[in-house]
Formats: C-alpha cells, structure tokens, sequence
C-alpha cells in the first residue's frame, strides 16, 4: 500500500509517499503564498511522479471536543471539521481544502485524518483544566495541545534513551514545549488553540487576557484580534521586520535580538517550570525546523540552565550533532529530526488494515 501524506502548516504544504515497507519514496516542501489550490497540486504532481496513492493521510491540527483518534475520512467527518473551524481557523480550513482536493484527484482513495490533539489528549485534568467556570470546560473550553504527531514520532524514535522524566521542544514557525513522564504527555504549553504558549514565528503564545479586553474596549474590531494574535506578532511583532529565525538571526539589529532573546528566554523559563512539574529532569529533546538547526537557539536556550543539570557541548551543538550535552551534564540533550509523515503512514495504514 503506497500511502500519501499531506502536512498543512500555516506556511507549507509538506507531502511524502511512503511505499508498503514504510519506506519513502517521495516527498518536498511547498511554500504556501496565497494560491492554497495552487500548492495542492503542486504537491499531488510531486507524489505522482513516484506512483499514484493507495491511501491518502493528512494532519489535522485540531478535532476540537470530540475528535481525536486516527480515522477515516468520510463525508459525516468532514462536516463535523467544518462545524469546528473556530478552534483553529488558520489550520483547519486549508486542511480540508486538502481533503477535498485528494478527492478530486484520485476518487475512491480512502483518506485517513490524524490529529495533532491525540498524543495530548488524556492530560492530567490539573493540566487539562483552565482556570474558568466548569460550564466552559464541559463545553470543550480547555487545554489540548498540538505538535502531538511530532512528540509521538519522538518518543518511538527516542525509546528508552528518553529517559523517564523528559522536556521536549518542537521549535518551529509554530512552537511548543511538553512534559513527558514515562513517554506521557503531563502538560504541554500550547491550550486551547495553537496560538497560545510561547512566542512564536508570528503567534504571541500566551497573554494577559486583560490585554484583548483592552484593545477591544478601546475599538479594535472583534474581528482584527485574531489577524493581530496569529499573524503580526511573536518574533515578527517583537522584530518589526521577520518572524523567519534564519533571518533573525543574520539580521544584526537590536530588534531581531530582542526577538530571539524574547524567544529563547521563553523556551529556557518553560524548561524550568517543566522540571519542575517532573520533579527533575533526565533529557532536553530539541526537534522541528529550529530546534533542528539553529545551533545559535539551541546554546542561547540551554545557558543558565546548570543548576538542573544541563550543559551544552558547545562544538556538538555548533555541528549538530545528536547528542549535544557535554559528557559531565546530568541531564542528556538531545537533537531529533522529527518526522509526523511517518507516523501518519503508520496511523493510515493501522486504520485501513482489514478487521479479522
């Protein structure tokens, strides 16, 4: 069964096609500007030209309250998402854009929909549970938490050398932190949406609520909060100028190093809160595309954290290398390349295995 898998970010559409071995035979990145149909194509030519899909599986960064397992994608589903677009109105809807245009293009394919709340999904309710009247939090008004296929991939990778108690860090255009104990998410930094937690490429990650009934009181339109939160700030609104690490960090300016500061001091404070919540610490995981290969993020993120046992090997770091702790830290810091496309295959063909 070749299986094709569809990543919708909020600025790529990534693809890749693994064949019945698990094995990857294609795959790429798109750039999304504008043209989302565009893109799709794109990415449909691109898995073409190595075999025409058995199965199609997608990323779906939110299910709301009641979605969360791995499942098949029927018409019933797709009403449902559609009826839940508010939890994640960046994500969602190119999501099934997606969705619709497999449909187009090799109907009868079965598709399959994995969601990034899963792996989060039985938080602790101390965790889970906001702050607000139980009314809200029956009406799925709580933490979900996302990157959810990133950590699985991870923990499977990683297996007994994660350690028990474990803070890993998905550092991307969207960024979070989890605690995991035994491999089990205990609390993760993004909540409701994926727009809260730390700052991050042009999200603002968490906020005094106070602030939005400010601006709202003082007449910004209900509908430009959403613009301001998910796509004017975090490092793009803290730089004036690039929410793209790569950049930020070439840019030389007062601005993007109060950016990246801004940025790395978040993660560092998270990493402590976590250690705390784990009640110590036996491994730091960086993964996604800076945690992946900003080197310069990773030793800004690591300094002053010696008390808990981290110390970064500044020359593995530089050549990002998988382990990057020195040989005298007590706490083993670790590089890994995630990849959601592979568990997404894993997920798709779990799903469409013949029931005995």
């Amino acid at each position: 069964m070749r299986i094709l898998c569809l990543n919708r970010g909020s600025s790529t559409l990534k693809f890749a096609l693994f064949d019945d071995s698990l094995a990857r035979i294609a795959g790429g990145t798109i750039e999304v500007k504008g043209d989302h149909q565009r893109a799709i194509e794109s990415a449909l030519d691109g898995a073409a030209a190595a075999g025409t899909p058995d199965a199609v599986a997608h990323r779906l960064v939110h299910g709301g309250p009641e979605l969360h397992r791995p499942q098949r994608v029927t018409a019933e589903l797709v009403a449902s998402l559609r009826e839940i677009v508010h939890f994640a109105p960046i994500h969602l809807p190119p999501a099934l854009e997606c969705i619709e245009a497999v449909g187009r293009r090799h109907p009868g394919v079965p598709q399959v929909a994995c969601f990034d709340t899963s792996f989060h999904w039985d938080l602790p309710v101390v965790a889970r549970r906001l702050p607000l009247p139980r009314e809200l939090d029956a009406a799925g008004v709580r933490r979900f938490g996302f990157h959810g296929l990133s950590y699985e991939y991870v923990v499977s990778a990683l297996g007994p050398r994660l350690g028990r108690r474990a803070v890993v860090a998905h550092l991307g255009n969207g960024a979070s932190l989890a605690a995991l104990l035994d491999g089990v998410s205990i609390d993760t930094t993004m909540g409701l949406t994926p727009t809260g937690g730390i700052p991050m490429s042009t999200r603002s990650g968490d906020l005094d609520p106070g602030i939005l009934v400010f601006l709202l009181a003082r007449g910004m339109p209900a509908a430009e909060v959403e613009p301001l939160v998910s796509r004017r700030s975090g490092l793009f609104g803290i730089s004036g100028s690039s929410g793209d690490m790569r950049t930020l960090l070439g840019a030389g300016t007062a601005e993007a190093e109060l950016a990246i500061d801004q940025f790395c001091y978040a993660i560092r404070k998270q990493i402590g809160a976590y250690a705390a919540a784990l009640s110590g610490l036996d491994t730091l995981v960086f993964t996604g595309g800076i945690g992946e290969r900003a080197a310069p993020v990773r030793e800004r993120v690591c300094a002053g954290l010696s008390h808990l046992g981290i110390e970064l090997d500044r020359e593995c770091n530089r050549r990002g290398e998988e382990v990057v702790s020195s040989l005298t830290s007590r706490v083993a810091v670790l590089v890994v390349a995630t990849d959601e496309d592979l568990v997404m295959a894993r997920h798709a063909r779990k799903v469409l295995a013949p029931q005995s």
